[in-house]
C-alpha cells in the first residue's frame, strides 16, 4: 500500500456512484457511506480496530498454521501496524437495526448493502486502489458510532481501509477446487462431470 499518496475525494465519490448501482432489497437504497480522510478520525478508528485485532491475532500465536493461514495472519498483522496511516477509510452502513435474527431477516438486511460494498471494492481496484473488508471495529460499534456521529438506527457493516497500491502484480486468491464446495440439486450431490 502507498500510505503516503492521498486518495482524491472525487475518486472515492466516483467509486461510490458505481457501487450504488448494485441491487438492494426492495430498491430501498438504505445504504449510507461514511468516508474518513482526516488523520484524527482515522487514528481513532484504527485504535478501535487494534483493541479487537490484537486479541484476535494473539489467538493464532500458539497454534500450528498452514502456510496460507500464516500469510493471512502476517497480512492482518501488517494491517494492524499501518491502519492508522491509510489515506482513507470507508464505513458502509445501512439504515435500521437487525432486531430479528431469522435467516430471512439477516439475509435481506445485509444482502441489501453487501453487493454495493463489493462493487465499491471492485471500482477501487479498477482505479489502482486497494481495500479490504474488515469488521473487527464492530466489537466497539457504539464508540465508532459516537466518533462518526452515526445515529442509533443505523448499522455499520464494515470498515474498509483504502489506499493506492504499490505495483499491480496481483494473483488470483488461493482457493480449493469449486467441486469440493458446490452441490448440485441437493446437499453433497456432486456437480455434473
Amino acid at each position: 500500500l502507498d500510505l503516503d499518496r492521498p486518495v482524491e475525494p472525487e475518486v472515492l465519490l466516483e467509486c461510490l456512484r458505481l457501487a450504488v448501482q448494485a441491487p438492494t432489497g426492495g430498491n430501498a437504497q438504505g445504504w449510507r457511506w461514511i468516508v474518513a480522510d482526516d488523520r484524527s478520525t482515522i487514528s481513532a478508528l484504527a485504535e478501535l480496530y487494534a483493541r479487537s485485532g490484537r486479541g484476535y491475532l494473539a489467538g493464532y500465536r500458539n497454534v500450528e498454521l498452514t502456510d496460507q493461514t500464516e500469510r493471512v495472519i502476517d497480512s492482518a498483522d501488517y494491517l494492524l501496524e499501518v491502519l492508522d496511516r491509510v489515506p482513507a477509510m470507508v464505513i458502509p452502513c445501512i439504515k435500521g437495526r437487525l432486531a430479528d435474527t431469522a435467516p430471512i431477516m439477516a439475509a435481506s438486511f445485509y444482502g441489501s448493502v453487501m453487493p454495493a460494498v463489493w462493487s465499491f471494492q471492485l471500482a477501487l481496484r479498477s482505479r489502482g486502489l486497494g481495500s479490504c473488508l474488515t469488521t473487527l471495529h464492530l466489537i466497539h460499534e457504539a464508540e465508532a458510532a459516537e466518533l462518526l456521529g452515526i445515529p442509533d438506527d443505523v448499522t455499520q457493516v464494515a470498515l474498509l481501509p483504502v489506499a493506492y497500491t504499490v505495483g499491480t502484480d496481483f494473483k488470483p486468491a488461493r482457493r480449493g477446487p469449486i467441486e469440493h464446495i458446490t452441490s448440485w440439486n441437493r446437499w453433497k450431490q456432486p456437480p455434473p462431470a
